[in-house]
């Protein structure tokens, strides 16, 4: 398993997305691989899915796409989470890397 997977399809590919992440963090960072994860640290706490709206929010800013691109597929209630970017207009440097 790859932390980031790229998926062709016909116009545009999406970004599948093996994360782990690190709330209550002093400050927001993509900061590399966390085994076989990306670790994403985001200042939000881990509290009534604060944490999942503010890592979407933070991803979609990040790949200049609607905040409605970014999908937690799996992971919802733990640190561990599968998330799909639909056709993101950039690929910030860090993940770009993972390729």
């Amino acid at each position: 398993m790859s932390a980031v997977s790229y998926i062709n399809d016909e116009q545009q590919g999406d970004l599948l997305l093996f994360v782990y992440v690190q709330p209550k963090a002093s400050r927001d960072q993509i900061i590399g691989l966390h085994g076989d994860e990306l670790k994403i640290a985001i200042t939000a706490p881990p509290i009534d899915g604060k944490a999942n709206a503010y890592l979407s929010k933070y991803l979609a800013k990040a790949c200049k796409v609607p905040k409605s691109q970014v999908h937690i597929l799996k992971g919802e209630q733990g640190r561990h989470k599968q998330i799909k970017i639909c056709h993101p207009k950039i690929i910030p440097a860090e993940i770009a890397a993972l390729l």
